[in-house]
Formats: C-alpha cells, sequence, structure tokens
C-alpha cells in the first residue's frame, strides 16, 4: 500500500537524521512487536519517552543530543497508535493492559525502573503507570499534559474531531498548523505525522482515565509538569493551578509561546532544560 510506504520511508528518513548513533530495537510482547529507538551510554540512567498521539518516536529529533549524552534513552513508538510497533497480537482495552506492555518493554530492555517523560497522550500514560505501580518509575516528566489535570479545550476538540474521526494527511496538517500558528515544527517531523494520519487511518487508542484527586495524593514519583504557554489543547494556566492543587509537591514550569504540537522539538532546549533539571537529571 503507497501511504504505508510513504509513511514508513519517511519515518526512516527523518531517524537516520537523528543527531546521535540509534538502535532500533523490536520488543516482542503478548500484544504484539513495540519499536523502541535506543541512544546514549548503555550505562547511563535509562529515560523512558512516550510521545503525543500520532507523533511517533521520531518526534524526539531535536531533544535526543542533549538527554543521550548522560542518559540511556528507550524512545517507544506506543503500541495500537502510528508508528512501527504492531498490535498484532492481544488487543490493548484496558490500562492493565498498557501498564503490561510497559512492563514488559521495561523488562525487555533490562530496566526495573526508569525516568518516564510522556507528551500529550504520552503523558496520560506515563501518569497513569506511575500511579499504577511508583516501584517502576524514578520520576516523571509531563509534557502539556492533556486530560490529566484539567480538561481539553473546546474549540481545540471542535478542530480535531475531523482529524480523529476521518484522519487524512491534509486534516493532520491542518489541525498542527493551526494549533502552532505555523511556526516551530520540523517539517520533516510534519510530513512523518500527516503521512502517518493517511496509513494508519483512525487508531483505537486505549485512554486512561483522568486520575482523580485521592489517587494524585498518592503519587510518590518526583514529578515535574512542563507547560506550553501557548498551548490552545487547553487552558495551561487552569492546568498549572490545578497541579498546584492537586499535585502540590510537583513543579510546574511555562514556557512563554510554546505550543502544543511544537512540543517537544520547540524550544528543544528549554524542553530538554526542563527534563533535565525537573525529572531525568535527579
Amino acid at each position: 500500500m503507497k501511504a504505508v510506504d510513504d509513511f514508513f520511508a519517511a519515518y526512516d528518513a527523518l531517524l537516520d537524521e537523528w543527531p546521535v548513533d540509534v538502535t532500533p530495537v523490536d520488543v516482542p510482547t503478548r500484544f504484539g512487536s513495540t519499536r523502541v529507538n535506543a541512544c546514549g551510554p548503555e550505562s547511563g540512567a535509562s529515560l523512558l519517552l512516550l510521545p503525543g498521539g500520532g507523533a511517533t518516536s521520531t518526534v524526539w529529533i531535536g531533544n535526543v543530543a542533549a538527554l543521550a549524552r548522560s542518559h540511556r534513552v528507550f524512545a517507544v513508538d506506543v503500541m495500537g497508535d502510528v508508528g512501527r510497533s504492531v498490535n498484532d497480537g492481544v488487543p490493548l482495552r484496558t490500562a492493565l493492559n498498557l501498564f503490561e506492555w510497559l512492563d514488559a518493554v521495561l523488562d525487555h530492555v533490562g530496566v526495573n525502573a526508569s525516568a518516564v517523560v510522556g507528551h500529550s497522550y504520552g503523558a496520560m500514560i506515563a501518569l497513569a503507570y506511575a500511579l499504577h505501580d511508583s516501584r517502576r518509575v524514578d520520576s516523571l516528566v509531563l509534557l502539556d499534559p492533556t486530560s490529566c489535570f484539567a480538561g481539553m479545550s473546546p474549540r481545540y476538540l471542535l478542530r480535531a474531531v475531523p482529524a480523529l474521526i476521518r484522519p487524512t494527511e491534509k486534516r493532520q496538517r491542518s489541525l498542527i498548523g493551526w494549533e502552532t500558528a505555523g511556526t516551530g515544527v520540523d517539517p520533516r517531523w510534519l510530513a512523518v505525522s500527516a503521512l502517518g494520519a493517511a496509513a494508519f487511518g483512525r487508531t483505537a487508542l486505549m485512554v486512561p482515565p483522568r486520575p482523580k484527586a485521592e489517587a494524585l495524593a498518592r503519587l510518590t514519583a518526583h514529578t515535574a509538569v512542563v507547560l506550553a504557554g501557548g498551548s490552545r489543547a487547553h487552558d495551561p494556566g487552569r492546568v498549572a493551578a490545578n497541579v498546584r492543587r492537586l499535585l502540590p509537591s510537583a513543579t510546574v514550569t511555562t514556557i512563554p509561546g510554546a505550543t502544543h504540537h511544537a512540543l517537544p522539538m520547540t524550544p528543544a532546549a528549554d524542553v530538554d532544560a526542563a527534563i533535565l533539571s525537573a525529572g531525568a537529571g535527579r
């Protein structure tokens, strides 16, 4: 199928342009094969990266050089989403399935506990996983987390609905272009994301439920929340206020002018510094 071939060609080409040596690993699980793109010193502290929906692990191209200096980085294509992970085994239908899948990935790469960084949908998974089993999450960095501490913007959802119901390359480009005002997005990655929407179509992602206040009160992992000040996905001020109320031990950083879909690519230096100082660098 041409759309799939075009997507994989763009994905592989972007991965070839990563500024560090990367080792693609296909991790077998009972849910299927999971693509993990690993880089950095094998002796470094582990850092698990979970991208936003439809973004794929290639989205970290602007961040891996800084993160992989001191960390063993595992950038994951989320099972059931666009990317090189293949959900051809047991379907992911529950949050517990997601947690079992992540356990299998960490077990395979020989990591007992890791710093975990998630963006958007990846942040939803990361937070739910830390609440499920604190033993496996040393620290937690949530980049503009959606539906974790506040609801999403109705205006954003209205814009996103066409791309969610019937994804096409044009609709994906239109949504990202509107949210970012056309700035801060690597055009090579945008091609990967847009071609992925056309190739994979509508994906049935397992979305963890929004955590309740009493669950957040039991969170033990050091947590940093990094917000995009110009995000149209939600109200970053409201998210920040709710984090401070529900999770007072967390650090909250807002990057002025950053947008939801431009993260983590832009501003990469600010994102890297926030990750390394607030979570993974501990």
